[in-house]
């Protein structure tokens, strides 16, 4: 998943925003004084990706999409899957995607106040980056934004026609898929804070 489906999980089941979105810069652990709630946040970022990249919907997807896209094929799911998110965002959540998407980097940046290791203007623009995804232009800069973060060149930046071409197949395979992913992180944090 990518940030908007992260921050919306880390908002359901209370845990660190931060973490949500750290999850795909930090590799290994954390400074031992970092803040138990953002490694815990990092650790169900990790986990969140690992279900997606294993659950029947998603492999569905890859191997519907065309040989040149399947290596991406995941990063395509995740952007996708936030924009049917965002277009869809009244279903999933009651309060409006503008003022979600403004209090949420907001609690993130109150958590993790020096944003390392981003440099602190990277996530000004995140509330708009969030609510842009319901237009396909902002699937189009998030894609961008990813090639541009890659070591090698992809075909990202020019996948708008595949992702156009599979829009019945990704719409029902999100409807399979999210509800499951929900339920997954809501019974993994219950059974780490239960005592």
């Amino acid at each position: 998943m990518n940030y908007l489906a992260h921050l919306y999980l880390a908002d359901r089941t209370a845990t660190s925003p931060a973490g949500a979105i750290l999850g795909d810069h930090v590799r290994g652990r954390l400074a031992p004084d970092s803040r138990r709630s953002v490694q815990s946040g990092i650790v169900l970022h990790r986990r969140v990706d690992s279900f997606t990249d294993r659950h029947p919907a998603v492999l569905a997807l890859l191997a519907a999409f065309p040989p040149r896209f399947r290596r991406y094929g995941g990063i395509l799911v995740d952007v996708h899957f936030d924009h049917l998110l965002a277009n869809r965002w009244a279903e999933w959540h009651d309060e409006p995607l503008p003022a979600f998407a403004e209090r949420i980097i907001a609690a993130t940046r109150a958590e993790w106040p020096d944003w390392a290791p981003f440099a602190g203007d990277r996530l000004v623009n995140l509330p708009q980056v969030l609510t842009g995804y319901t237009e396909p232009a902002g699937v189009a800069r998030a894609l961008s934004r990813v090639d541009a973060r890659l070591r090698r060149p992809s075909p990202l930046p020019e996948a708008m026609p595949v992702l156009a071409a599979h829009t019945g197949l990704l719409a029902q395979q999100f409807d399979v898929f999210f509800p499951a992913l929900v339920d997954y992180a809501q019974d993994w944090v219950n059974r780490q804070f239960s005592f």
